[in-house]
């Protein structure tokens, strides 16, 4: 399949199977995140993952909106940025979730990103702050985001380039 192609086939996937991921396509896909480009190249992107079931359930209240899905994924990716190395470190992270998304949908795995900087859960917590301190990660790192991943159940239909939005693009000018 073209690179293209795939792209049309991504969707964001919030309901899974009860199968674990496996562990070679994992690795294939944490490779792919730390193969982005980086500003620089300073790469200052680190991952956690988290497959154990009781953390997913917690990641799953991270937010107040969108988040639920973590407690039935098979596994999260935790996306930071060390903020001492790099202030770019938010289009890092956001650059490595990209090719993550992508990996996983040419493995057939499921993912779905879970935005946590500038957002609040249900609590009125910070849902980075929330998971920085569920997970122990240092102060001096920032959360961008979770992949969530698992198996899907069904997969949405293709984009199709005609119904996309083609007006936003412009020459030249605006």
């Amino acid at each position: 399949m073209d690179l293209l192609q795939l792209m049309k086939n991504r969707r964001s996937i919030r309901n899974y199977t009860n199968d674990k991921i496996p562990s070679d396509k994992l690795e294939l896909i944490l490779q792919a995140g730390l193969l982005a480009p980086s500003s620089k190249n300073i790469r200052p992107v680190e991952f956690i993952t988290v497959e154990d079931r009781e953390t997913l359930k917690q990641l799953a209240q991270s937010k107040s909106f969108g988040s639920g899905m973590l407690k039935d994924a098979a596994c999260a990716i935790v996306v930071i940025g060390d903020t001492r190395k790099e202030d770019a470190w938010v289009e890092d992270c956001s650059a490595a979730m990209g090719y993550m998304l992508l990996m996983a949908e040419s493995l057939g795995i499921g993912a779905c990103w879970v935005q946590e900087r500038l957002r609040k859960n249900a609590f009125g917590k910070d849902s980075g702050a929330f998971v920085k301190e569920l997970l122990d990660i240092p102060e001096y790192y920032e959360v961008e985001a979770l992949l969530s991943l698992g198996i899907p159940e069904k997969k949405g239909e293709p984009r199709s380039w005609e119904t996309e939005e083609t007006g936003k693009i412009h020459r030249e000018r605006f």
